[in-house]
């Protein structure tokens, strides 16, 4: 329909192999002055200005030249893309997302694979299976989301199936383990896996296209138990780290050598050390050239010695595989002095189904108390369980009975996971998602908790005057 109304209109319109055409004949007129600016290019010149999200204060722009964006391009493809089956990728993040950029570098540019661009994030899993790729690069949300719709339909299963695919998920444990680490596969365990494959994993593919064979995840912490249900069905995801500022892959888990919990090792052509405070920080060939306009964050972000301060806090094992504990300037720091890490508890948090969104507060206050985005589709269906009948999810939001079932759901996934201190003592539920559009979060679906402290300033503070209340 939007085809016809653009056919029918004084607007000049051109299909696409049309504008091909023109860049084809543009090029051919303009040869020796394309060839003069090409030639002039310097690895050092500035190749793009990309924009910090935002979610820690005011976007920067980042100046990424030439050398950040191939010195990181070719080793992430020489990395990941070692193997000729991987062809297609299918793609959610905007280009103006430098995980993004670095993927269509990697994947077209450097490897001469493809990539196919998804409607929008709703479209995804109607995507996938349309354009059946072979990669996926992605934010953990869409990986929980997947997990969640699995286990949804497990639950909702009759007790046969259930125990079946217990079973299977056990098996699948067991093989990836024996493949991974050497064990040794018998020949029971293989007969096993195939059987566990046909009965359930299978299944689970199909609804992905049937023909992912790699799965990248960025942006933010994968929780460890949906990277081993990925792996134990045999699609294991391949956890990285990196920020706009260093063009952004620092470090990745390989297929073969991956840790739970862990974003993985540095890539070749870049360092990285722990410093005494705990913050990660980083150096090397794709590191930017500084802010735009801004000398004075540039300093203030690159040392004299020449180490990128990332803002986040982090620990090397051993074998030198990273982990993320949190971000620096995101740590809640308690009126009692206490120091809260609000994004385990949130992942921690949404592994709960009735939870589709949840910020946690309490920066300078007495107790930690959380926003929280019901998922109103499971919701709906507990809420006949207990005979609550309500449509309005304004009305849902203020339930009493619902306010109690969520406080009993969130304290048993809380219970000796978290210190007593990091509980969810109060919360809130919100009838609207936190969005890219009202700028609550951005692209990759991090919390701009800036200006959701903004945006939900009187319900917040709700949850701490009611206590003040009481304690006169």
């Amino acid at each position: 329909d939007d085809v016809k109304k653009v056919e029918h209109s004084r607007v000049k319109t051109y299909s696409f192999a049309e504008i091909l055409e023109l860049g084809k004949n543009n090029l051919e007129k303009n040869k020796t002055k394309i060839d003069e600016r090409t030639e002039s290019i310097q690895e050092e010149d500035v190749c793009s200005i990309i924009y910090t999200s935002g979610t820690t204060g005011d976007p920067k722009g980042v100046m990424l030249t030439h050398k950040n964006f191939m010195s990181n391009a070719v080793e992430s493809a020489k990395l990941l893309l070692p193997s000729t089956d991987i062809d297609l990728e299918l793609s959610f993040l905007p280009l103006s997302h430098v995980l993004e950029r670095i993927a269509y570098y990697a994947i077209m540019v450097v490897s001469g694979r493809k990539i196919a661009y998804a409607e929008s994030i709703e479209a995804i899993t109607k995507n996938l299976i349309e354009v059946k790729p072979s990669m996926l690069v992605s934010v953990p949300r869409i990986y929980e989301k997947i997990h969640s719709k699995v286990m949804e339909g497990i639950h909702a299963s009759p007790p046969l199936k259930q125990k079946i695919f217990s079973w299977a998920l056990k098996v699948g444990k067991e093989y990836y383990e024996a493949k991974t680490y050497g064990h040794g596969l018998s020949f029971l365990l293989e007969a096993e896996y195939k059987i566990a494959d046909k009965l359930v994993f299978s299944k689970i593919k199909e609804k992905t296209g049937g023909n992912l064979k790699m799965l990248v995840s960025g942006g933010a912490p994968l929780m460890p138990e949906i990277a081993e249900f990925f792996a134990y069905i045999g699609l294991p995801i391949l956890e990285g780290y990196g920020l706009t500022e260093t063009s952004p892959v620092i470090c990745f888990n390989r297929s073969g050598s991956i840790k739970f919990g862990s974003v993985g090792q540095v890539i070749p052509g870049v360092q990285i050390k722990i410093a005494e405070d705990g913050e990660i920080l980083s150096k090397g060939d794709n590191l930017m050239k500084g802010y735009y306009g801004n000398p004075e964050a540039t300093a203030e972000a690159i040392d004299t010695e020449g180490w990128f301060h990332t803002g986040d806090i982090g620990e090397l094992d051993s074998e030198n595989f990273l982990k993320i504990t949190d971000r620096k300037k995101e740590i809640i720091v308690m009126s009692n002095g206490k120091n809260v890490a609000p994004q385990p508890i949130e992942n921690l948090l949404k592994t709960c189904k009735y939870i589709e969104q949840i910020a946690v507060i309490g920066d300078n206050r007495k107790y930690i108390s959380a926003l929280i985005v019901p998922n109103f589709e499971n919701l709906k269906v507990k809420m006949k369980e207990l005979g609550i009948s309500i449509d309005s999810k304004e009305e849902i939001c203020k339930n009493s009975k619902i306010l109690e079932f969520l406080k009993t759901e969130i304290d048993t996934v809380s219970a000796d996971k978290i210190a007593k201190f990091e509980q969810i003592k109060k919360f809130i539920l919100l009838s609207d998602e936190f969005t890219i559009e009202k700028n609550e979060i951005t692209p990759k679906l991090s919390l701009k908790r800036k200006i959701i402290n903004q945006n939900y300033h009187d319900s917040i503070e709700s949850m701490y005057v009611v206590e003040l209340s009481h304690s006169n």
